[in-house]
């Protein structure tokens, strides 16, 4: 059997490494999978204590955000669709600016 640490120390690891990931690229599309690593982790530690007391309640409430993150990624993508479209680069030194036009 697993032990309880043994779930919430991957869930840190996963939580850490998607804030390393926010943190240290430049490249939106690998900033999204780091967000998206974290929230993982949080989904994991949550349903983990859930376990851990018996609770179906954090369970129910990890497919809710499961679901939001499936809706959110949509939307997402079709952003970054858009701004590679404008920009040609998903590098967010370029995402300077937020006027609109030929100038930015």
């Amino acid at each position: 059997m697993i032990s309880l640490s043994s779930y919430a120390f991957v869930s840190m690891m996963l939580f850490s490494i998607g804030v390393i990931g926010v943190i240290a690229r430049k490249n939106i599309f690998v900033i999204y999978m780091s967000i998206e690593l974290m929230l993982n982790g949080i989904t994991l530690f949550l349903v983990t204590f859930a376990r851990y007391h018996f609770n179906l309640d954090a369970q129910v409430m990890t497919v809710l955000v499961i679901a939001i993150a499936a809706a959110e990624a949509a939307i997402f993508l079709s952003v970054i669709i858009l701004l590679f479209r404008s920009k040609k680069s998903l590098d967010t030194d370029i995402f300077t600016t937020l006027t609109q036009g030929e100038n930015s």
